[in-house]
C-alpha cells in the first residue's frame, strides 16, 4: 500500500523520480546549480534514521572544507527533508553531484512520510565509510537556509541551528558564496 502513490506517480509520468534531500539540496537554488528539472514535491520525515556529517574514507570535501551530511539508521530518530520530483535526465547530474562513481555516497531507496501522512518512496544518498567530522559554518548555514525556506518543523529547524560547525574561515565556491550571499540580504 505504502508504494502505491509513488508507483502511480511513476506510471503516469515515467520521465520522473523523487529524491529526498536532507543536506545542502534542501535550498533550491543548491540544487537548481545541476538540476535545473527538480520541482517542489513535498517536505518529509524519514523515520528511524540520524543526520550525521563527515568525510567518506576520510577525505575532506573540497567543496566544503568539513563535513558533508550523511544519514544511517537509527531507530527512534528522525530526519525531515525535501522531496523533489525530478526529470530522469537529470539522474546522472545528481549521482555525479553525490559522488556515486567515486564511491563517496550510494544510492538508496528509502520511504518517507509526508507532513500529510503519506508515505513515498524516494531516492536518496548514504555516505559509505566515512569518519564524523563536523561541517563548516558555510555548509551547514546552507542546510539551515533551505530547511528554513522549505519549511521544516520548527524543532528539527533549531536541532540543525545547534549543529557545532568546524573552525574554517576560508571561502567555499563561487557559487556557493553567492547563493548564501543572496540568502542574507533576503533575511536581512
Amino acid at each position: 500500500m505504502a508504494n502505491l502513490g509513488c508507483e502511480a506517480l511513476r506510471s503516469q509520468d515515467g520521465e520522473s523520480f523523487l529524491y529526498f534531500a536532507y543536506g545542502s539540496n534542501l535550498l533550491t537554488e543548491r540544487i537548481h546549480l545541476r538540476n535545473p528539472s527538480a520541482v517542489f514535491y513535498s517536505v518529509a520525515r524519514l523515520q528511524d534514521f540520524k543526520l550525521d556529517f563527515g568525510n567518506p574514507q576520510g577525505k575532506t570535501s573540497e567543496t566544503w572544507h568539513g563535513g558533508i551530511a550523511t544519514i544511517f539508521e537509527s531507530p527512534g530518530d528522525e530526519v525531515w527533508g525535501v522531496v523533489w520530483k525530478m526529470n530522469k535526465s537529470n539522474l546522472s547530474s545528481l549521482d555525479k553531484q553525490e559522488g556515486v562513481k567515486s564511491g563517496m555516497y550510494v544510492p538508496i531507496e528509502v520511504t518517507v512520510s509526508t507532513q500529510e501522512g503519506k508515505e513515498i518512496t524516494c531516492r536518496s544518498y548514504q555516505m559509505t565509510n566515512y569518519e564524523p567530522v563536523p561541517p563548516s559554518p558555510q555548509y551547514k548555514k546552507v542546510i539551515c537556509m533551505g530547511a528554513k525556506e522549505n519549511g521544516l518543523p520548527l524543532e528539527y529547524q533549531k536541532k540543525l541551528n545547534a549543529i557545532e560547525p568546524n573552525d574554517y574561515k576560508g571561502k567555499v565556491s563561487e557559487e556557493i558564496e553567492d547563493i548564501i550571499k543572496k540568502g542574507e540580504a533576503k533575511t536581512h
